[in-house]
C-alpha cells in the first residue's frame, strides 16, 4: 500500500529538478537577443542614438560592453514592473549615493530626455544626502549643474 507512495516521493525531487531546468531553458535567449533588447533600451532613453560610453567601451573592453549590454539592459533593465522614468529615478538616485557620478550624469541625461524634470533631480540630490551623506550630494549637485548647463545652451 505505501510502495506506490514512496516511489512517488522518491521520484518527486527528479521531476522537480527537471521542471525547473525545462523552466529555465526555455527562458534563456541566445545573448544577439539580449543584446538587442538592451541596444533597444538604450535608444528608447538616448532619443534613438546609441550610447557613446557604451560604444567606447566596445573597443577596449568588448566582453563588458556585451555583458552591460545583454545582462544589465538586455535582462535587467528591460524587467517588467518598473517604467522608464522609476528607473531613471533610481538609477540617479543610487549612483549619486554611491558617489558614481559619472554614471549618474548618464542616467539623469536619460532621465531628462525622457521627462523627468530638473526640479525633480535635484530632489533627489537633496534626498541623497540622507544617506549617503554632504559630500556625496555635493558632488552629484556640480556633476548634474554641469549637465544642465549643457542642455540648456
Amino acid at each position: 500500500m505505501y510502495t506506490p507512495l514512496r516511489r512517488q516521493l522518491t521520484a518527486l525531487p527528479s521531476l522537480i529538478l527537471t521542471s525547473v531546468l525545462f523552466s529555465i531553458s526555455a527562458q534563456a535567449t541566445t545573448t544577439e537577443t539580449r543584446s538587442e533588447r538592451g541596444a533597444e533600451v538604450i535608444h528608447s532613453l538616448n532619443q534613438g542614438e546609441n550610447q557613446p560610453n557604451l560604444e567606447a567601451m566596445r573597443e577596449e573592453f568588448p566582453f563588458l560592453a556585451e555583458a552591460t549590454e545583454a545582462y544589465a539592459l538586455g535582462d535587467v533593465w528591460s524587467r517588467p514592473g518598473l517604467d522608464n522614468r522609476t528607473r531613471q529615478l533610481a538609477a540617479v538616485a543610487a549612483m549619486a549615493a554611491l558617489g558614481e557620478v559619472g554614471m549618474m550624469r548618464v542616467h539623469a541625461d536619460y532621465a531628462l530626455n525622457i521627462g523627468v524634470s530638473e526640479e525633480e533631480l535635484k530632489e533627489i540630490v537633496y534626498l541623497i544626502t540622507v544617506p549617503a551623506g554632504f559630500p556625496r550630494a555635493i558632488a552629484a549637485s556640480q556633476v548634474l549643474s554641469e549637465l544642465l548647463a549643457e542642455r540648456n545652451n
